[in-house]
């Protein structure tokens, strides 16, 4: 299914969006719905041919939704054009291809400055305790079990969380986080862009990720890249993608509704809306 998700009251943390990655039983099913604010689902078609454009050098797809609507979060069809995507220059990603792929797009208020939204993104440790809606299980589960900043790539640096200082444009940074499948993974961070008006983070493992000792993402596999741009005084854009490689193990595919609810859960914690707040954005 390749569907548009209008998902109202959702948010995320810029570009960790999708770091703990949805692991799926083969049985699992892959049909999903889309719920509103007032609890009715809704599921909106979308022409995908060719791929999500985030906002450089052209018009974003998917576009912008106005301040009024929900954010617009979208799981493309691996099975359309997966194998020979290619990414959009300046995501900087050289990999052709993935096996899941999610964008989220949104308008949101923000009547504090860029600093602030460093400061809550380097913020590592507040990750911890973030929740999702499981479809497999049908309740609310804890997704962050762990998340703090490192002081260097190797394991076990644990430090404070970064300051906005330190997210400074240029800069790379590692943080480990453990989730409630995958268990623990170390990241890196580089900042793309930092000023008043745009932010821009991309994110990627640097270890190996296991689901029950099996390898299921190896290094650069699970990669995140998100877009922030201030529209105006108390108005920001926010563009996000995530994609695992085309050569993740196969209980990475399987059901959209949980990468979707996943991302919902970190956009959520950006703005700081409870992350299992009612209702899911899918079922």
């Amino acid at each position: 299914m390749n569907c548009l998700f209008r998902c109202r009251n959702a948010v995320i943390l810029p570009a960790l969006i999708l770091c703990s990655p949805a692991i799926y039983p083969a049985h699992e099913a892959h049909r999903f719905q889309a719920s509103d604010a007032a609890g009715s689902a809704r599921i909106v078609d979308y022409e995908a041919g060719l791929g999500p454009q985030p906002p450089c050098e052209k018009e974003p797809t998917p576009p912008y939704p106005s301040l009024e609507d929900s954010p617009l979060v979208k799981s493309w069809s691996a099975s359309g054009f997966g194998r020979d995507w290619r990414p959009p220059a300046c995501t900087g990603w050289t990999a052709v291809g993935f096996t899941t792929l999610v964008t989220t797009v949104a308008r949101f208020r923000q009547v504090s400055d860029a600093e602030d939204l460093l400061h809550r993104i380097g913020a590592i440790s507040t990750l911890a305790g973030v929740r999702y809606w499981s479809t497999t299980h049908s309740r609310w589960r804890t997704l962050v079990v762990d998340a703090y900043a490192l002081s260097a790539l190797q394991p076990g640096q644990r430090r404070k969380d970064f300051t906005p200082d330190e997210l400074k444009e240029g800069n790379v940074l590692y943080f480990e986080q453990v989730d409630n499948l995958s268990g623990k993974a170390i990241y890196r961070m580089h900042i793309v862009k930092a000023s008043p008006q745009h932010i821009v983070i991309d994110v990627e493992n640097v270890s190996t990720m296991r689901y029950l000792f099996v390898p299921i993402l190896h290094s650069g596999e699970m990669q995140s890249i998100s877009f922030l741009d201030r529209e105006s005084d108390d108005v920001w854009r926010y563009y996000s993608m995530v994609r695992t490689g085309k050569s993740a193990n196969r209980l990475i595919a399987g059901n959209e509704s949980s990468a979707v609810n996943r991302a919902v859960a970190f956009y959520r914690h950006l703005v700081g809306i409870p992350t299992d707040q009612e209702p899911p954005a899918a079922r």
